[in-house]
């Protein structure tokens, strides 16, 4: 995390002194975007550059999904299980991804490869079934599409 500082004292100077904890969120998503996760030790170093506790940056990492506490694959694979994704097949979806990467969801491929992961919501239900790989959305899913996918990935 210091070879961060210089942006978040850049960040910190458009803040008011009295909302240092707003800088928690963009805060961790630089972190994230360095390392790949928020490790522990992210943790320790940032609740001590902002002067908040270590309660206010556990929060926002427990509530918001898109932050990962661990390192995940090459491929990130994320299926949306809402009410719409699920109406319209994202459970078939999820099941056939397990059964193909031999994962349960939140677990990574032994090879480091693939990570499945289950979100409330991508904000795509007139698309349904959605995912993501990646940062790219993939709609309308079906277990063909799933593993014409998963084959012509890279390596």
């Amino acid at each position: 995390m210091k070879h961060l500082i210089p942006e978040f004292d850049r960040m910190r100077r458009r803040y008011p002194a009295e909302a240092t904890s707003s800088l928690v969120l963009p805060c961790l998503r630089r972190i994230q975007e360095s390392r790949g996760y928020v490790a522990d030790e992210d943790i320790a170093e940032l609740t001590a550059y902002l002067g908040v506790h270590r309660i206010q940056i556990e929060e926002v990492l427990a509530h918001y999904t898109q932050f990962r506490r661990a390192p995940i694959g090459q491929w990130h694979l994320q299926a949306c299980r809402n009410l719409s994704c699920s109406m319209r097949g994202a459970e078939r979806v999820i099941e056939h991804l397990c059964h193909k990467l031999h994962v349960q969801p939140g677990q990574t491929t032994a090879d480091g490869r693939y990570t499945l992961s289950t979100v409330e919501c991508l904000g795509s239900c007139g698309t349904a079934p959605v995912l993501m790989l990646n940062d790219a959305y993939l709609e309308n899913m079906d277990t063909a599409q799933l593993d014409a996918l998963i084959e012509g990935l890279p390596t």
